[in-house]
């Protein structure tokens, strides 16, 4: 992205200040988008959303208080824009890429209002490899070098809109500002790169072409895997009320999710949340490499007592840095938490605007706000040489006051997505973790057969329908039972609220602190479903024989049934197999007994 000249900023003078919202007149040269410094003595942040009658609206990133009438606005006639180069991983940033830890050095526990820090650092070296020679014929994507960034390869690209034939390129030890490589283009002109580039939050990166995404993201959740998958490159919510598990589902999907590189965007969350997640992520293990986790982590965190305005930014800066990942080729998981505090953030906005509020105080175009960050997400054939693919999933937590799903943001939120996980309190409060609610929650991404057929086991759809069936009609025999008692229904009843109560409690829960049940392979998943429903079928075949519901319980495989996602690590899968023989052994048994 090439911007405009910032060597003589366009000046003018603050008429009206409401808040975090200020107006400017005098701008010769305005568009909206571009960046400006608010008060040349404050130099505040701010980003012109707005113009009318040559007038232009600008929201601050930074506390306003203290501002004066008259005080000059230098606009420098470029977007708000994120760097983009080797160094991001690991980093902490605020919402709108300030490096949180270099900002602590300078200025202690909050951030001193005017203070400018590189969102990556200048002076650390890195060894860049490239991968092209003088005279190579290079366009937009094509890969020119790589740097080696902890444990990922580092792919130095062509901007997005520039080709041409490689004039000179360096390699070894430079730092991001360092001269890389020139290329000159059409026009006869050279232009020089250095590792480091720039991208405008608000405008999409180009590709060559979008797919529809049929491979799974494996979340190592086994409710998430079987009942409501999301495939890579698909966007997913995950709403619940104060206390259900939105965080520790986010963050269990940023350790175990299959994804190259993490972006965690913490928008708008209370203080003490993000200071736990900074102290427990630092110490996490990958389970992929057993490398610290961070080394593959880029943490957004703009905290509920930092400026809104940064924090309605902050989701769209995630999604560009994770945008930059997906064009080297990588999978991306982006988290956002929660979507609710951006879309306060918008309305506080749009409140100092008085624009004309909708159901709940929130502005007419928070729809279109959901849909220009959802759909930013997928599975896509990147610029460049080669067949190179990559895609960005979005998980997205919604946090509806009081649980209550028919709110604005979880309603609109329903429109952008396929998948649905819907935390309920009860469950919660109840232990039982993930606490997804199966009636309430859904998944469309029902293209993901083939791959599990293929690559991991047999019969997944089946399963996932028959497991969703015993459910669903538990569900509805509950209200039932809880009126004439259980046994006086009907066998084939009783064994479905059985099932339903056995799958719960042995297959859908997870136990976060147990060393085998903390991730569950897609393979041990499948392998434990097809027990279960092994289990369901031959009670049913029993059942129609006369065998009574009480000696099901009674069975020794049922107990080992319940058992088995703690007793049998991911690694140990075949080891289920003996137990489905001990099953058949004793349904046998039971069989010639009541047959005879």
């Amino acid at each position: 992205m090439k911007y405009k000249s910032s060597t003589h900023p366009v000046l003018g003078k603050i008429i009206a200040i409401n808040g975090s919202v200020i107006k400017v007149e005098g701008f010769r040269d305005q568009s909206v988008g571009d960046m400006v410094n608010v008060s040349t003595k404050l130099n505040l942040i701010g980003e012109i959303i707005k113009i009318v009658n040559k007038i232009a609206v600008i929201q601050c990133y930074e506390d306003t208080s203290g501002l004066k009438l008259n005080a000059t606005v230098e606009n420098y006639r470029y977007p708000l824009s994120m760097e983009l180069g080797p160094g991001m991983l690991t980093m902490i940033y605020d919402g709108i890429q300030r490096p949180l830890e270099k900002i602590a050095e300078i200025s202690g526990d909050f951030i001193a209002r005017g203070l400018r820090v590189p969102a990556i650092d200048r002076r650390k070296i890195w060894e860049f490899h490239p991968a092209v020679n003088p005279g190579d014929y290079v366009s937009e994507g094509d890969i020119v070098g790589t740097v080696q960034e902890l444990s990922l390869t580092h792919n130095i690209m062509v901007p997005p809109g520039i080709s041409g034939k490689i004039v000179s390129i360096n390699s070894g030890d430079m730092r991001v500002e360092d001269f890389a490589y020139s290329i000159e283009k059409r026009d006869k002109t050279i232009e020089k790169f250095s590792l480091l580039t720039r991208w405008p939050i608000r405008k999409a990166r180009p590709y060559k072409k979008r797919f529809i995404p049929s491979k799974p993201l494996i979340t190592g959740a086994r409710v998430f895997d079987l009942l409501f998958p999301v495939a890579q490159g698909g966007v997913v919510a995950v709403p619940g009320g104060f206390g259900t598990g939105k965080t520790v589902v986010q963050h269990s999907l940023a350790k175990f999710a299959d994804a190259d590189v993490i972006v965690y965007i913490g928008c708008g969350e209370r203080g003490n949340e993000m200071a736990d997640l900074l102290n427990s992520f630092p110490s996490l293990e990958d389970p992929k490499n057993h490398r610290p986790l961070m080394d593959r982590t880029i943490m957004i965190a703009n905290t509920s007592n930092m400026p809104v305005s940064a924090r309605e930014a902050s989701i769209f800066a995630g999604i560009t840095m994770a945008e930059y990942w997906r064009d080297m080729g990588k999978n991306v998981l982006l988290l956002a938490d929660s979507t609710s505090r951006w879309a306060e953030a918008l309305r506080e906005l749009s409140g100092r605007l008085e624009e004309m509020p909708t159901e709940g105080g929130y502005p007419a175009y928070l729809a279109t706000r959901l849909s220009n960050f959802y759909e930013r997400a997928g599975f896509v054939q990147v610029l460049g040489k080669g067949n190179r693919f990559g895609s960005i999933t979005i998980v997205g937590s919604v946090s509806p006051p009081g649980g209550d799903f028919s709110e604005p943001v979880t309603t609109n939120t329903k429109r952008f997505v396929k998948a649905f996980w819907a935390l309920d309190a009860r469950l919660a409060y109840a232990r039982h973790y993930p606490a997804v609610n199966w009636t309430d929650s859904y998944s469309l991404y029902d293209n993901l057969e083939e791959y599990w057929e293929e690559n991991i086991e047999k019969g997944w759809q089946d399963a996932r329908k028959t497991v969703n069936s015993i459910l669903s009609k538990a569900d509805q025999l509950e209200s039932v039972a809880k009126l004439i008692g259980t046994e006086n229904l009907p066998p084939d009843q009783q064994l479905t609220l059985l099932m339903a109560t056995v799958i719960k409690d042995g297959y859908l829960i997870q136990n976060s602190f147990n060393q085998n049940d903390m991730y569950s392979s897609p393979l041990k998943t499948m392998r434990l479903a097809l027990l279960f429903l092994k289990f369901y079928h031959k009670c049913e075949k029993l059942i129609k024989i006369g065998v009574p519901i009480f000696r099901f319980k009674e069975m020794k495989c049922l107990n080992a049934l319940r058992r088995a996602r703690l007793d049998f690590h991911s690694n140990e899968v075949e080891k289920m197999t003996q137990l489905g023989n001990e099953m058949d052994d004793e349904f046998s048994n039971l069989e010639k007994q009541y047959r005879s």
